[in-house]
């Protein structure tokens, strides 16, 4: 009992400790016009701990782009006046980052129990990976590719009606540990899956003859990070060699134009590339596992947020891909079926021109693998809330995404290869 007492005190000073850890931060948004003003964001940067939301490293911002940034609470009326001085367009996207965490969760469905429609910490969503594949053996089955640095079993689940020679589709959510708007879809989507399955005439046709990998969460050391200590972590928890700088971005840790454009060689920076391609345990399985099923996997869906985007290779060079017409058109149609349900307007493109060039990306890596079909969905929204989307937005957010996966699912199956 003692010992219960003493860890929901820990969990609690651990919780207070977060309670107060954004209080007064503010996220800002700016528009740099020119090359005088990159620089003024970049001297900024240099000067003081800013954590770019949008592009996800100073290096990458260029003109007339926008571009969204955390400071600490002490520093913000310090970046405003330079702001101000230096006549850079801003405005402040979040006022009081702890204000804006604590309405996060402002789903009615306030159980201690897994709910699809609010934030799932880690121990909810692995219990709920046991219960969904034993409530639906017939379509559910539940492996482990492998264990993250900290010793997590990675779940995977399998969705489909059994058959012969059957291809498959890999889709993963949780990447960046902050972005949790994703997992919360990949739960989504197998709930969909296994409650729509003999109703709706697409999905039960989608199950019967293909398979649907899913991992709902990849990077679950972060995850579980900022559910404890920092809600903004976005990277692995693994140790770096001759630094106290933690962690490496996974989506840049692939082998994919690894360590090139748009990712670092930092150990401390949000984007560092890691030590080699797949030097995290977690990319290392998921890369494993790919290749062991590379005859039968067709498509590679990853899910990230936030910026309204659906983006397919390549990321790591302008080179458009062999079969650029045909994403470009498939990314075209998909955010067309995700904007009939709310109106949602998605941008869709290559990763390099749409938005901005980052190496060592899963996409990338999946694609030149040869799966021809590979896409990144960047969620909502477009930066009123970022990477703290309300829980009460989870559920049109996973409706309308469903549409594009579902779209994009169908296709595949139709051109197979």
């Amino acid at each position: 009992m003692w010992a219960l007492l003493v860890l929901i005190g820990a969990a609690a000073v651990s919780a207070h400790l977060q309670d107060l850890a954004f209080d007064g931060q503010k996220v800002f948004r700016v528009i740099p016009q020119n090359n005088e003003q990159v620089e003024i964001i970049n001297s900024l940067a240099s000067n003081m701990q800013v954590d770019f939301w949008q592009p996800d490293s100073v290096t990458l911002v260029r003109p007339k782009m926008h571009v969204d940034f955390r400071v600490e609470a002490d520093k913000s009326s310090e970046v405003e006046d330079l702001l101000k001085e230096s006549g850079v367009e801003y405005r402040v996207l979040i006022d009081n980052l702890q204000a804006a965490l604590d309405a996060q969760f402002d789903s009615k469905a306030r159980t201690a129990r897994h709910s699809y429609e609010k934030y799932n910490n880690w121990e909810t969503i692995a219990a709920w990976t046991a219960d969904i594949a034993a409530q639906n053996p017939d379509l559910v089955s539940r492996s482990v590719i492998g264990e993250t640095y900290e010793g997590r079993p990675m779940y995977l689940l399998k969705m489909g009606k059994s058959g012969p020679n059957k291809k498959a589709i890999f889709m993963d959510c949780g990447f960046h540990a902050r972005e949790w708007i994703s997992p919360a879809f990949c739960q989504w989507f197998v709930k969909e899956a296994v409650e729509t399955y003999g109703k709706d005439t697409v999905m039960t046709t989608l199950l019967n003859s293909l398979d649907f990998y899913v991992l709902p969460v990849i990077n679950i050391d972060g995850y579980v990070y900022t559910w404890t200590n920092d809600r903004m972590w976005r990277k692995t928890r693994s140790k770096n060699a001759g630094t106290r700088c933690i962690g490496t971005d996974p989506n840049r840790n692939f082998n994919a134009g690894w360590c090139t454009l748009g990712a670092s060689k930092k150990p401390c920076d949000s984007t560092y590339c890691g030590s080699a391609p797949e030097s995290e345990k977690e990319t290392k399985a998921l890369a494993d596992f790919i290749r062991k099923h590379l005859s039968t996997i067709k498509a590679y869906l990853t899910i990230h947020s936030y910026s309204q985007l659906l983006l397919f290779p390549y990321s790591y060079t302008y080179t458009l891909p062999s079969n650029y017409e045909e994403l470009n058109s498939i990314a075209h149609a998909a955010s067309k079926q995700l904007a009939s349900l709310y109106n949602t307007k998605y941008t869709y493109g290559p990763g390099a021109t749409t938005i901005y060039p980052a190496a060592g990306g899963s996409d990338d890596w999946a694609y030149d693998q040869g799966i021809k079909y590979a896409f990144t969905f960047e969620l909502r929204d477009t930066g009123r809330y970022g990477f703290v989307l309300p829980e009460s937005q989870i559920k049109p957010t996973c409706e309308e995404t469903i549409l594009a996966v579902k779209y994009i699912a169908n296709y595949v199956l139709e051109h197979l290869y």
